[in-house]
């Protein structure tokens, strides 16, 4: 029996919630994030602002310089993640087999509803739209590279300059057929590079790439040759995963309005990074073993490092004293940079270590400050109370 397989894309979920907050932004050119004046970046674009060729990821003054009459809305995160969790919350209420990919964007597996795929696509957007008032799109095939690519042709039909709100299906069977005239670059796995290399032997389309043997594509690409004769052909067999299995890592970053090569401002920074990347991970009940850092020089040269830890951790304290260790091998003092970023990886479940029942141990106190920060946070506030000083434990 077939899978039924749903994809969900919020359109331009940041501006859909800024004119839930704003409703005199709808119908306007406007951009989230950061300020033209710094380094900001666009996370998000309203559909009237994309007829200008502003898009995502561009900094913000070549957005303005594009768009003159573009209005900047600053970033509000907490509603949004309020928003995302109320969307994640009518899609669990549909299927316990939810994907989320990012705070927007999630795989729902519906195959032991005995609903028709489509219908269960209409009905699910339906109340996000009225009882959230947000647009979404969805893809609708028998697995999830399928229904991923079918929403993004569905959101890239979109001509009307509005939220597309979208539905696209891709009936079973028709898999191949759908991929077929798509270009190469839409198929997972195929950056610039790889499609150049593709064009170079006469492949500019999925069904280019399907016709060709196997064995021959695996000879030119190696292993990710034989992963794109079957995605090619539609094949996707990957189930869809929760959340707590599907998260790899935890990580959060920050690029500087300015370059910084104050160490105090850099600790500081750098503290705040592993405090955020601890509260995910307890949030999430999970805790892992290796930390990374990132770092990113003016010349936006970017390095990664990472350290195993000799247990798993979730602690604030520990991610921070590592990232530190390895900041202190890289950086030198004066030395500026642009980006620096926190990662855990090496997920596992399991949550905060059991307490000694008997004898408390400077582990047990350190677990205890833990959940009293957290407690308080979450009651007042993160800026509420905060650490000092550079506490390597």
């Amino acid at each position: 029996m077939s899978r039924k397989i749903l994809h969900l894309d919020l359109d331009a979920f940041f501006c859909a919630v800024e004119e839930l907050r704003d409703p005199s932004l709808k119908g306007k050119p406007f951009a989230v994030g950061g300020s033209p004046e710094g380094r900001g970046v666009v996370a998000s674009c309203s559909y009237p602002a994309r007829r200008f060729g502003v898009h995502s990821a561009m900094p913000m003054a070549q957005a303005v310089r594009r768009c003159p009459d573009l209005l900047v809305v600053s970033h509000r995160h907490g509603d949004y993640g309020q928003y995302s969790r109320q969307v994640m919350a009518q899609l669990r209420a549909l299927s316990p087999l939810v994907e989320p990919l990012s705070i927007d964007e999630a795989f729902i597996d519906v195959s032991d509803l005995a609903d028709d795929p489509t219908d269960i696509a209409r009905g699910l957007q339906a109340t996000i739209n009225q009882e959230l008032k947000l647009p979404c799109s969805l893809g609708v095939a028998t697995n999830k590279l399928v229904a991923k690519i079918a929403n993004d042709v569905g959101k890239g039909q979109n001509r009307t300059g509005d939220y597309p709100n979208a539905i696209t299906v891709v009936p079973p069977g028709q898999e191949a057929a759908f991929l077929a005239p798509l270009p190469t670059r839409a198929l997972w796995g195929v950056g610039p590079k790889t499609a150049e290399r593709l064009a170079a032997l006469g492949m500019t389309t999925i069904g280019d790439i399907a016709r060709w043997p196997e064995a021959d594509l695996a000879r030119h690409f190696g292993k990710h040759g034989r992963d794109l004769a079957r995605r090619a052909r539609g094949i996707d067999e990957r189930p869809v995963e929760t959340e707590q299995h599907g998260v790899k890592s935890v990580s959060k970053e920050v690029t500087f309005t300015h370059d910084v090569a104050d160490e105090r401002e850099l600790e500081r920074t750098l503290r705040r990074l592993a405090e955020g990347v601890g509260r995910n991970l307890r949030r999430k009940e999970l805790h892992g073993s290796t930390v990374k850092l990132k770092l990113r020089w003016p010349d936006f040269t970017t390095i990664t490092r990472q350290t195993t830890l000799p247990r798993p951790t979730e602690r604030d304290d520990e991610i921070f004293a590592a990232a530190w260790r390895l900041f202190e091998r890289e950086w030198r003092p004066g030395q500026a940079l642009r980006l620096i970023g926190v990662g855990v990886s090496g997920l596992d479940t399991g949550g905060w270590r059991q307490l000694n029942l008997w004898h408390a141990t400077d582990d047990d106190s350190q677990q205890r400050l833990q959940e009293t920060l957290d407690e308080l946070r979450q009651r007042y506030g993160r800026k509420v109370i905060f650490r000092g000083g550079i506490d390597l434990l």
